[in-house]
């Protein structure tokens, strides 16, 4: 597997690349890899000649709360999980090289309408901070596609829209959340989690699985339904922030004319903030 640090020094690849008609997928991430991770790039391996993975943990959608200095950094099993898979290149940029003048002086992405409600208003400046450094990953590497795990559906739309508004040259690609075996999604938090929380932390997608049931058979009173859903996490111990059933693109609470839903949930358990969702399809 490759390695590159500066951005001259990754175009040099990427043009080789380019030069012999090979396209491109791209994975961008803070590091600390897991399973879930891995299956992004297994993604874009199945889709793309070539694939690669950066790891940069961002200083801009850290807000002031939030500890940027004890994020976790695992950079030698990054690269070990990374080499067993069959990457093709990571990148491994410098806070330097990317924010040359500093954070102040950077101009920012703005996602409009979809940044203001749930992990937006929870982390204000979060999503600014995500979309600029996507935006500027997106056109040092140039992908064909790059992929994202649904696990963080906000996310995942708030790079859709803005690539969708600003026209850029890249295709998208949803990735469906890695779980474990108890249903839990896959997350760097997990490891934050003792056995006893672990094992608990499985009802968050039971109750999603639940609802998502209710609404296939007819429920449409969405907000007695997200009620009864956050009474059902709150009385086992969590502590839920929202519990949402969204229209599956604008992200705005559903109305019972809307086809394509997703439930949004983020709940702490103990001092971990876990996220979740699932998406509904009433067309099928």
């Amino acid at each position: 597997m490759e390695q590159a640090t500066s951005v001259v020094e990754l175009r040099q690849y990427v043009q080789h690349w380019k030069d012999h008609h090979e396209s491109i997928a791209f994975v961008p991430t803070m590091g600390n890899l897991h399973t879930g991770h891995l299956s992004l790039i297994e993604k874009g391996q199945s889709l793309c000649d070539r694939t690669i993975c950066s790891i940069f943990v961002n200083p801009m959608q850290f807000g002031a709360n939030e500890d940027f200095n004890h994020y976790p950094r695992t950079l030698a099993q990054d690269i070990k999980y990374l080499e067993s898979i069959g990457c093709d290149l990571v990148y491994l940029p410098t806070a330097s090289e990317l924010y040359p003048l500093g954070l102040e002086h950077i101009s920012q992405v703005i996602v409009t309408d979809l940044c203001e409600n749930y992990e937006g208003a929870h982390r204000p400046g979060h999503f600014t901070g995500v979309a600029t450094i996507v935006l500027k990953l997106f056109n040092i590497v140039k992908p064909n596609i790059s992929v994202f795990g649904k696990k963080d559906f906000q996310q995942y739309r708030v790079i859709s829209k803005m690539v969708e508004d600003l026209d850029l040259d890249v295709e998208i690609i949803g990735a469906e959340t890695a779980r474990e075996s108890s249903g839990l999604a896959t997350s760097s938090r997990n490891q934050y989690l003792d056995d006893e929380q672990k094992t608990l932390a499985a009802l968050i997608y039971q109750t999603l699985q639940d609802s998502a049931a209710k609404i296939q058979g007819g429920e449409r009173d969405y907000p007695a339904l997200e009620m009864q859903a956050i009474k059902t996490l709150n009385s086992a111990g969590f502590d839920t922030d929202y519990y949402t059933v969204c229209h599956a693109e604008t992200l705005e609470p559903a109305t019972q004319q809307d086809m394509k839903l997703v439930i949004l949930v983020t709940s702490g358990l103990g001092k971990t903030r876990l996220l979740d969702n699932i998406e509904i399809d009433l067309w099928h």
